[in-house]
């Protein structure tokens, strides 16, 4: 029998250096310029070199302009020998447009770091699977950058510079905690849970056995966690995973005054798994210093009673 974490080695991207250029894009909605601006300014102070096309700003309804403008947009970013690296300004919606828009071979034949998170999900995954490079679930440019306190710049050195082995633990300033004690090693996997099950059905249909599964949401009630994460189970997408990992689920509550908590309504689904499961990573919606995860590498996940670890195995870039 095929081991289900004997996958495909992905490509890994070019590291990212002091002085690059790093470029950005809007694939899904709308963003506003001040804080474009404000993003820019902190990637400057952090020594790369911000670039970004006018049509950024473009809008059509709720999107960041049209499905063919943000396509076009993202190849090209891909495509510029120039750009080392590729930052997305925020997420909203609009991401899964560019599916049937975007020509593969212009971003396969490319491989660079990409970074986001939230509607950015969709084509992450997209990119791990159908481009199989390493992507980077992280901080984006109108969100994150643009606060004074919201990158955590240790795991942003650590996934874009190719540190070969780097953890992040309970012990450190993650917010993680342990809820099911155990150990297993996997490929690091996932994004934003309601883009995870949006998946389903489509050619894009996440692959998650033998990985180190990582969920995290925003503003989504307790049940409809439950209802999601039942789906997967439901769909046999949870069956071959080696660990899970949730992230800050920020604002994931029904009131004020429920009487339960959204661990305990996860435990229900994925309590029984046989496999060590995590709680509180802050990666992607988040309230303050945004951890970077690298997706598609070999990771372990040890949790022992209060104490976590989530190790990155290998280098999620090639030498420069």
């Amino acid at each position: 029998m095929t081991d289900p974490s004997a996958q495909i080695a992905r490509v890994k991207p070019p590291a990212l250096r002091r002085g690059d250029k790093v470029g950005i894009v809007a694939p899904a909605s709308n963003i506003k310029r001040d804080l474009l601006e404000q993003g820019c300014a902190t990637l400057r102070s952090l020594g790369y070199e911000p670039f970004y096309f006018d049509s950024i700003l473009e809008q059509d309804l709720y999107f960041a302009g049209s499905a063919k403008r943000r396509a076009r947009e993202l190849e090209e970013m891909f495509g510029r020998d120039d750009v080392k690296a590729i930052i997305c300004a925020r997420g909203g919606y609009g991401a899964n447009y560019l599916l049937t828009e975007l020509n593969p071979a212009k971003i396969a034949g490319h491989p660079k770091i990409f970074v986001g998170y939230s509607d950015i999900t969709t084509l992450l995954t997209c990119f791990t699977e159908a481009a199989r490079f390493v992507t980077f679930h992280g901080p984006m440019v109108t969100k994150d950058f643009a606060l004074a306190d919201g990158v955590d710049l240790v795991s942003w050195e650590a996934a874009t510079t190719g540190i070969a082995i780097w953890e992040i633990t309970s012990t450190a300033d993650s917010g993680v905690v342990g809820l099911v004690d155990g150990m297993g090693e996997g490929i690091l996997y996932g994004g934003c849970l309601s883009l995870l099950v949006a998946s389903m059905g489509t050619p894009h249909e996440i692959r998650t056995d033998g990985t180190i599964l990582f969920f995290e949401d925003v503003n989504a009630k307790p049940f409809q966690v439950d209802r999601m994460l039942m789906q997967l189970r439901l769909a046999g997408k949870l069956r071959a995973v080696r660990g899970i990992v949730f992230g800050e689920m920020l604002d994931c509550v029904q009131s004020g005054q429920q009487e339960y908590t959204l661990q305990e309504v996860v435990l229900r689904i994925v309590g029984g798994l046989g496999v060590p499961v995590a709680y509180g990573l802050r990666s992607g919606h988040v309230t303050r210093k945004n951890i970077t995860l690298p997706i598609g590498v070999r990771a372990s996940l040890h949790v022992n009673g209060a104490d976590v670890q989530l190790k990155i195995l290998e280098a999620a870039t090639s030498p420069a």
